[in-house]
């Protein structure tokens, strides 16, 4: 996350929320909200990085028209709508709508180890499964979705896997398919056409089973949510003999990706929070497994497999380009440092067509290898590196490439600060050093090992461990860098930001290029690099830092710092910064 300027709008919240304690989890169903706040600001899109459009006040209830993870998108009136956090709202009892009749709303699952999920729709989280013809009771339905429950659990699932006593009438009798095909992929993209390009209107799990009416260039014709749509033939064992078509799947190494960034990261699961297991550079092409969710299963090496962002491939089809462009829309970058350089296209080598400064906001119009493409003010268009900006939206996020060879074969010692008997500052609402240092710790050590580095970390549970065991640790093993870190805390509430301490003149370095690179990550108020007298510091021969990461004692900041997007900055900026030193020595 952390790609957007989080915490200066979360002060703004502060601001206006006296009390905290009276927060809600909202539930992700159907229905209405009241608002707990007294005053809560309403934006333009599902994040603290979208603009202010107005504000709602506490009691106001208004209809919720969708969610996207902890944001609620409400109708404010009946030309208005907007964006809020659900933590400052509380969730109205939605009546199901259930018919007179009991037996006319009951169903059967279809499928095995159906997902229940919080909502209707797959960005939704799973929070359980029905078994193969499981009894269950349809309370109402959402387009593909319906809302059913059991004794023991109430949800979403697809339509698509319910049989429901109640039947529709029907004008005319369907003909059976004459085939039917059996997906083999963990998760399968159904289209509204045969092509990579057209929309998708759904997914297919793994062993769902389909009827199949055809068969043409690799793709297969199916039934889904009772219209005709599209899915990759290389994915289905198909039974039976097809109506139509080419008679037998295409082979599976017909889609082909050429890679169009300088280096790009292969990671073991389809998202950034993927480990990195490999690296892979432009001009590189490879067989294409699998699509889902904008990233591509690529045989990286013979017999090995990794997730690599769609992004930065330009894929074909039998030597026919497939995806020639990527347009992308409701997204923007921010610049994070004064007098950066916006060019004419997108290299080094191109010409300086404007420098904008740390905070200036430009609309994305497209990605090009590692540059997003820009409007500019004058209605122009210029190119900016893509590493060196805050992306907000739904736009890739472009790594710094090569960050991981500088921080390989290097010996990092990360000391998770407190622990067992001493819980260290604990925070407003409950939220215990020890264990965020901890979860900090575990975070940075995967993404570090997944680079090659040898990370060492002086804690792995909550147990007490001597500030003098800390540092023997970093001088066992000879670390070329030690990073103690923890979270702050002070009388005065409002106090909040980072500070980073060194002890020794020849840790300055270290402690800059780490703290520059948090907070540029993560936002967070710059609260400067500076000398503590600090045990693990001081006795420390090493190049070692300690890392205050944030104020427990400011509410708005305790609540920043436990979400994952934070932790994911924080360990991003770490990283980062990490290299950047190593660069340097």
């Amino acid at each position: 996350m952390p790609r957007n300027k989080m915490v200066p709008v979360i002060l703004c919240l502060m601001l206006f929320f006296g009390n905290l304690s009276g927060l809600e989890t909202v539930q992700a169903d159907n229905g209405s909200v009241s608002i707990t706040a007294t005053s809560l600001n309403v934006r333009s899109g599902p994040g603290l990085s979208y603009s202010v459009t107005g504000s709602v006040k506490k009691g106001e209830k208004f209809p919720i028209i969708k969610e996207d993870g902890d944001w609620l998108y409400l109708r404010l009136s009946d030309s208005q709508y907007g964006w809020v956090a659900q933590w400052f709202t509380s969730r109205e009892a939605v009546k199901p709508i259930v018919s007179q009749d009991p037996a006319a709303n009951l169903g059967s699952v279809t499928v095995d180890g159906l997902r229940v999920r919080k909502g209707p729709g797959t960005n939704y989280e799973v929070i359980g499964y029905f078994a193969n013809g499981q009894t269950i009771e349809i309370l109402h339905s959402k387009g593909d979705w319906a809302e059913v429950r059991t004794s023991a659990l109430q949800g979403w699932v697809s339509i698509e896997y319910i049989d429901s006593k109640k039947k529709e009438p029907t004008t005319q009798s369907k003909k059976p398919a004459e085939s039917n095909g059996t997906v083999t992929a963990t998760s399968l993209n159904v289209r509204e056409k045969p092509s990579l390009n057209a929309s998708k209107v759904g997914q297919l799990n793994s062993g769902a089973v389909v009827p199949v009416h055809s068969q043409s260039n690799g793709w297969a014709e199916i039934t889904y949510g009772g219209k005709k749509a599209w899915v990759s033939a290389d994915y289905l064992k198909i039974s039976g003999t097809p109506s139509s078509g080419s008679g037998s799947p295409a082979p599976a190494d017909q889609f082909t990706g050429t890679v169009t960034a300088s280096n790009l990261n292969v990671r073991n699961q389809n998202s950034l929070n993927g480990s990195v297991i490999s690296s892979i550079s432009k001009g590189q092409t490879f067989k294409i497994l699998e699509e889902k969710n904008e990233w591509l299963k690529i045989e990286y090496q013979p017999g090995k497999a990794g997730w690599a962002a769609s992004w930065f491939f330009d894929i074909k089809k039998d030597g026919s380009s497939v995806v020639s462009s990527k347009p992308i829309t409701n997204s923007t970058v921010s610049m994070l440092h004064n007098g950066t350089n916006i060019r004419k296209g997108p290299s080094t080598e191109t010409p300086v067509v404007l420098r904008a400064d740390q905070g200036d906001s430009f609309q994305i119009v497209s990605v090009e290898n590692d540059w997003y493409k820009i409007t500019l003010a004058n209605g122009q268009t210029g190119f900016v590196a893509g590493w060196i900006v805050s992306v907000q939206g739904n736009a890739p996020k472009i790594e710094k490439p090569g960050a991981e060879k500088h921080t390989k074969n290097k010996t990092v010692v990360i000391d998770p600060g407190h622990g067992g008997r001493d819980n260290g500052t604990t925070g407003l609402r409950g939220s215990l050093e020890k264990t965020l240092t901890l979860k900090t710790a575990q975070l940075l050590y995967e993404k570090l090992r997944a680079a090659g580095t040898n990370v060492i970390l002086t804690r792995n549970n909550d147990q007490y461990i001597s500030l003098g065991s800390r540092v023997s640790t970093s001088h066992y093993h000879n670390a070329d860098a030690f990073i103690s870190l923890h979270y702050d805390s002070i009388n005065d509430r409002t106090v909040r930001g980072m500070t980073t301490y060194y002890y020794h003149g020849k840790q300055k370095p270290l402690g800059e290029q780490i703290h520059s690179s948090v907070v540029s990550k993560t936002m967070l108020k710059n609260r400067g690099t500076r000398v503590g007298d600090y045990h693990v510091i001081r006795e420390n021969s090493q190049a070692a830092v300690l890392l205050e990461l944030g104020y427990l004692s400011n509410p708005a900041e305790e609540m920043l710092v436990n979400t994952q997007q934070y932790q994911e900055a924080v360990t991003n900026g770490i990283f980062e910064g990490l290299a950047r030193y190593f660069k340097n020595k």
